[in-house]
């Protein structure tokens, strides 16, 4: 059900490293290593799916649901003022494995429509924010 070139997928497996923010038996969420603010996280099938019409119909309620948690740990941990999910089909899709973005927003932010600008993590800096996410989920 991998595809052992997808790096999602290795991400899934666990031989890619990722900063993984939460795990359930069909959705793996990590941090996104060129967020748009820091704590976007990346939701993913375990399962290599590649677009929302591929994903199989018993998948659908465990990924929303992830991305709704996700959501509400960005806020409650981060202290973000809201959430920008989002779900990219082929197009602007640059690893072919579906993924929802969850993207943490405030006020003001500088985020305007598509564009999406990218940041960087400091050394140790996403592993704090990861368990913060994480602790919210908790």
């Amino acid at each position: 059900m991998n595809d052992p070139d997808c790096l999602f997928c290795g991400i899934v497996a666990g031989t890619t490293p990722a900063t993984i923010v939460m795990e359930t038996d069909d959705v793996v969420g990590f941090l996104d290593v060129r967020p748009v603010f820091k704590g976007h996280v990346l939701l993913v099938p375990r399962q290599h799916v590649v677009t929302l019409s591929d994903l199989p119909e018993p998948l659908i309620v465990p990924l929303f649901s992830a991305a709704q948690r996700v959501a509400d740990a960005i806020t409650s941990g981060l202290g973000a003022q809201g959430t920008f999910v989002a779900m990219n089909n082929v197009v602007s899709q640059s690893v072919a494995h579906l993924h929802v973005h969850v993207v943490p927003r405030t006020k003001g932010d500088g985020l305007r429509g598509f564009f999406w600008p990218r940041t960087k993590y400091a050394d140790g800096e996403a592993e704090t924010c990861a368990a913060t996410i994480r602790e919210a989920l908790a």
